[in-house]
């Protein structure tokens, strides 16, 4: 099951990645070539064989893959602080 994100956390990510929209999606870009490859692959793929445009479809993966990168860690947290 996915982890709820917060609109603290929300609210963080948005405001962190339109500051700078292209310049944030190319440090994901690098980013996840380290982290997860195989779905820094998967976001290109589809980015690039849609009919929508690339660099949008790219942002919206990139920002879900934070949210939810960021309320996993937050949950943990919360397991690691009750225990």
């Amino acid at each position: 099951m996915l982890p709820i994100v917060s609109e603290e956390t929300a609210a963080k990510v948005f405001s962190e990645i339109f500051k700078d929209m292209p310049s944030w999606r190319k440090k994901m870009i690098h980013y996840l070539k380290e982290e997860n490859p195989e779905i820094n692959t998967a976001i290109i793929e589809a980015a690039n064989n849609t009919d929508l445009d690339p660099k949008a479809v790219a942002l919206g993966a990139y920002m879900t893959y934070t949210l939810i990168e960021l309320a996993m860690k937050e949950d943990e947290a919360l397991i690691t602080f009750n225990d």
